[in-house]
């Protein structure tokens, strides 16, 4: 693994939404428009957070809480700082605001083929549940569904601040 980069952790703004769509398009085949990004820091039940190291965006993500579920949107590094800890501290992010907001358990939707996505989710306790077949729309790429449960207990919230440890 690269050394770790040194991120604080914010709520995504206004002003942040060209960074964070650049990101965007060199990370997904199918970036999402503008209007999305405003819609979604509209939206009460979500919650996006963005990384920022020297004034500068590395990575961001994004997911909604829904009664006692969150679903995890989208989560994204700079390329160029990807294997930094960057979408690991991203993803502690959400969990830590999905248990907050009360929610016992997250799912997502990951490319089949994205397994560097995939080994980090699977070290924060998510679990392959299912497969959304032609899911992706730029090339029909299955999702694999993740899920983790039991965020609010005390085992769970133990190994999430042991992970962090090892940062």
């Amino acid at each position: 693994m690269k050394q770790p980069l040194s991120v604080s952790i914010e709520p995504m703004r206004l002003a942040d939404l060209e960074e964070v769509m650049r990101i965007d398009q060199r990370s997904y085949p199918v970036p999402w428009k503008k209007e999305a990004y405003l819609t979604e820091l509209a939206n009460r039940a979500a919650a996006y957070f963005v990384a920022r190291s020297a004034d500068r965006i590395m990575g961001y993500s994004g997911e909604w809480v829904i009664m006692d579920e969150a679903h995890i949107t989208t989560l994204a590094c700079e390329p160029l700082y990807r294997g930094r800890r960057v979408g690991e501290k991203l993803l502690t992010a959400l969990i830590e605001e999905a248990q907050v907001r009360r929610a016992s358990h997250i799912t997502l939707e990951v490319r089949e083929g994205n397994l560097p996505a995939q080994k980090l989710y699977e070290k924060y306790g998510f679990e392959p549940v299912g497969i959304r077949r032609s899911y992706y729309s730029d090339n029909g790429e299955n999702a694999i569904v993740m899920w983790v449960s039991d965020i609010l207990q005390p085992a769970f919230q133990q190994k999430l601040q042991q992970r962090k440890q090892l940062w």
